[in-house]
């Protein structure tokens, strides 16, 4: 009986240990943690003139992110990864555009060189439409 109780015991204890281990390894992600973006339309846009308007949109680059890790545009549905600040569409109409998430709701693109364009997408709002 004692010797069945032991037995017991060890079992649980190393059970909790590998359940702890692979519960921690499932969250690490390279990058930082794996999330998603709040959904709705991402309007994108440039900088604008000094003597003109703020900014100058540039619809053909909008998008929708609907809900956990995808996103419609050009009327079509794809997948993104949003780990720390990358966010990255894996698939689908945009699949390889990368952008650096700077806030909540606001993106910006990842130019071919590596390094943040002009290019902004910011989550529209009912006061910012």
């Amino acid at each position: 009986m004692q010797r069945h109780v032991l037995l017991t015991a060890s079992a649980l204890v190393f059970s909790s240990v590998i359940s702890s281990a692979l519960s921690s390894a499932a969250w690490a992600a390279p990058g930082g943690d794996i999330g998603t973006m709040p959904t709705g339309h991402y309007a994108c846009e440039l900088p604008g003139e000094p003597t003109g308007p703020a900014a100058r949109r540039i619809t053909e680059q909008d998008f929708r992110v609907t809900g956990a890790s995808s996103y419609q545009a050009d009327g079509a549905t794809g997948s993104y990864l949003l780990t720390g600040t990358s966010f990255v569409m894996t698939s689908g109409p945009r699949n390889g555009d990368r952008y650096l998430r700077q806030s909540e709701g606001f993106l910006r693109k990842i130019g071919p060189d590596g390094t943040p364009s002009l290019l902004r997408c910011i989550k529209r709002n009912p006061n910012n439409d």
